[in-house]
Parts: structure tokens; C-alpha cells; sequence
């Protein structure tokens, strides 16, 4: 059974095609600058063969068009006709209190789906531009999609909800929705497989770290607290995002500026973080090689990340009445060995042994970096949301 992933964003369209029975990926690419001037498609496919095309891309369509014919191409396709093309499972970013689970697209969802712009403005529309182009495309194929804040209604209510006026959450839903739900569902299942335990009898966090980032405490199978709240901004501190802030912080801010909410918005999403602090970019590879040229504004970037981190390590072990397993995954996650080796200093306490000679160099692959008699096991997962994508979209396509 061969399935089309789909992960649109505001200008750009990941994609990939797996043969679902082995797990086996056939080829990936992705269309970008769609709108734009200079758009083109990249094709991968699993034997190597690669392409760029370079030509017009208007609108979501146009691109999920050009995938589709790149997929049957006679030199660089995968695939001999759509027919083969069974399911195609999209990646929806705010799925709110409507979907706790990965779901079957019909007209009811989608009206649901079209009632939660308002909570993801920026990703929700160009998700559901994906789904209606395939509507327009291939409208007998299903279509599955899969929520990044599915995972984290497991929460409970003291946990997601925030010390504003009950009836605020009751009229506009504000509390916290978390995201990077499928890559926390992925990587903490997956590091059990690695240790060869039962995933519902383990204590884990799962850090997801990249220019976007998220802690989450996964008690028993159940996400039951993460750090990004009712936006991404929440949390952590990122690239560009400033992660927890004290909201007096911002209306001082907008009053001693004279922005309004849109600029405030601007500043908080586009211009702190890790950037704003160093001053020097949104790239932990260029702040840790100008900290290593005695840069302290990039040192304290550096400084003030690892411990944010940290802190929500020790937060969710107190949440959780301690931790079994901790992985890190994401891009930094996965190719950040000097990041990894800061976040987990001085963790012995709970029984943490971090090992730095099995650290060392590990980039991209998966990995044991905790002693061997370690209480608490520390690994590496590469994520693979799509994968998870994928299963559920069969799961769900193979019960029609």
C-alpha cells in the first residue's frame, strides 16, 4: 500500500511516498517559494536519483500538481500511475479541543478544522490548501489527517489550563495545546523499542530541539505536560521565539515602543531568542563557533538555552515523580553533542550518569549516551514524523 505524505506551509510543501506494509520510504522532495519568484520542486527518490525543476508555482495546487506528475514520471517517478496511490495522510498543525486522534477527512472535518484558523492562524490555512488541492486532484483517494496537538490532549486540566478568567477558555479556548506532538509520540515510543521496554510503564521527557522546540513529560504512554502552550511561542527558548516571558515584559515593550500587537507578535515570533540574545544568528552551529571566539553575547545565548532546557527537565520529573528515560531528538536534538552533553550536567541527583565518550560526535543516528549503569537512560532519536504520519494513515485507510 503505497501512501502520499503532505506537509504544506505557507509557501512551501514537504512531501514523501512510502510503500507502508515494509516502512520502506520510495522518494521524498519538497516544492518552496510557491507565489513567489524563483519557485522550483526537488525529488528524491530512495536509489538516488535526484531533480531540481525550476518553474511557476502560484498556489498550492499548482505545486501538489507538479508532485504528482514528478511521482509517475516515466526518468524520476516512483510510481507508474495514481492508481497507486492508496491514502494520502496530511500533517495539520492545531487540531485544538476538536480531534484528540489522527482522523479521516470528510466534509465534517473539515468544517471543524476550518473553525480552528483562528487558533493557528499562520498554519492552519496552507494545511487545509493541501487537503482541498487533493480534493480538486484526486478526489477518490482518502485522506487522513494527523494533528501535532493530538498527542497532548492526554493533559490534564490542571496542566493545560491557564490562570485567566474560566470564562476566556470557555468562549475562545485559550489554554495550553502543545505541539511537536507527533515527534514526541515517535521518538519516546521509539527509544523504548531501542531498550526493549514496555512503553506504558516508563517515565519519559522527550526534548524536541530545533529552531523550533518543546519539552514534553510522557507518564505511562500519555503526554501529561509540554512546554509550547496555546502558540509555539511558549516554552523553551528558540531560534527566534523568546519562549516564557513575563507578559509585563510586553506591554512595557509596546508602550515604551509604540508598536502594536502585530509588531509585538513580530518581536517575539521573529526577532529573540537565540538570535536576539547573540546577536548573531538563529543557528546553534554559528553562536557555539562565536562563543568558541570569545563572543559573550553568544555565550550567553548558549548559557541561557542549556538552562532553560534543564529546567523544564527537572520540572517534569517533579511532575512526573521521577524519570526513566530522557531523548533528545530534533535538529538539534540529533547533531548537537555539545548541546546535549551541557543540558544533562549535573543531573546525578536523579540518578542520571551521562556518558560524554559515547556522545561525542554523534550526529543524526540513534544512540545510548548514558552510562551503563545509568538509573535514567539518555538516548538520541532521530524523529520521523512522517513515518508516524504514514501508520496512522493506513491505520485509519485500512479500517474503510
Amino acid at each position: 500500500m503505497k501512501i502520499l505524505i503532505l506537509n504544506c506551509g505557507s509557501s512551501s510543501i514537504k512531501y514523501q511516498l512510502f510503500e507502508i506494509e515494509h516502512e520502506e520510504l520510495l522518494t521524498k522532495g519538497i516544492v518552496e517559494r510557491i507565489g513567489l519568484d524563483g519557485s522550483f520542486l526537488k525529488n528524491e527518490r530512495n536509489d538516488g536519483d535526484k531533480i531540481k525543476l525550476e518553474v511557476e508555482i502560484p498556489d498550492h495546487q499548482v505545486g501538489i500538481k507538479y508532485i504528482l506528475e514528478m511521482l509517475i514520471n516515466n526518468k524520476h517517478g516512483s510510481i507508474s500511475g495514481f492508481d497507486e496511490i492508496n491514502a494520502v495522510g496530511h500533517r495539520l498543525v492545531h487540531g485544538g479541543e476538536k480531534f484528540k486522534s489522527s482522523v479521516l477527512i470528510t466534509d465534517e472535518v473539515l468544517q471543524k478544522m476550518e473553525e480552528c484558523i483562528d487558533l493557528a492562524p499562520l498554519h492552519n490555512p496552507p494545511n487545509l490548501k493541501g487537503i482541498y488541492s487533493m480534493k480538486a486532484l484526486l478526489p477518490d483517494i482518502p485522506q487522513v489527517g494527523v494533528f501535532d496537538t493530538a498527542f497532548h490532549q492526554s493533559m490534564p486540566e490542571y496542566a493545560f489550563m491557564y490562570a485567566i478568567p474560566y470564562t476566556l477558555y470557555k468562549k475562545y479556548g485559550i489554554r495550553k495545546y502543545g505541539f511537536h506532538g507527533t515527534s514526541h509520540r515517535y521518538v519516546s515510543k521509539r527509544a523504548c523499542e531501542i531498550l526493549n521496554l514496555d512503553y506504558s510503564k516508563q517515565k519519559i521527557i522527550s526534548c524536541h530541539l530545533g529552531n523550533g522546540a518543546s519539552v514534553a513529560a510522557i507518564n505511562y504512554g500519555k503526554s501529561v505536560d509540554t512546554s509550547m502552550g496555546l502558540t509555539p511561542v511558549e516554552g523553551l527558548i528558540m531560534g527566534t521565539r523568546t519562549g516564557d516571558l513575563d507578559l509585563g515584559v510586553l506591554f512595557f515593550l509596546m508602550n515604551k515602543e509604540e508598536i502594536g500587537t502585530q509588531a509585538a507578535n513580530t518581536l517575539v515570533n521573529k526577532h529573540s531568542g537565540v538570535l536576539g540574545i547573540s546577536g548573531v544568528s538563529s543557528d546553534m552551529r554559528e553562536i557555539e563557533k562565536a562563543a568558541g571566539e570569545g563572543n559573550k553575547r553568544a555565550q550567553l545565548a548558549l548559557d541561557m538555552y542549556h538552562y532553560r532546557v534543564r529546567k523544564y527537565i527537572g520540572a517534569y520529573a517533579a511532575a512526573m515523580g521521577g524519570v526513566d528515560i530522557l531523548v533528545f531528538t530534533g535538529g538539534i536534538g540529533e547533531r548537537g553533542p555539545e548541546t546535549r552533553e551541557e543540558i544533562c550536567k549535573n543531573f546525578e541527583f536523579l540518578g542520571l550518569e551521562f556518558d560524554p565518550e559515547k556522545n561525542k560526535g554523534k550526529r543524526g543516528e540513534e544512540v545510548i549516551i548514558s552510562k551503563e549503569d545509568s538509573k535514567v537512560k539518555v538516548l538520541v532519536v532521530p524523529t520521523n514524523e512522517e513515518l508516524v504520519i504514514a501508520q496512522d494513515t493506513y491505520e485509519i485507510v485500512g479500517k474503510r
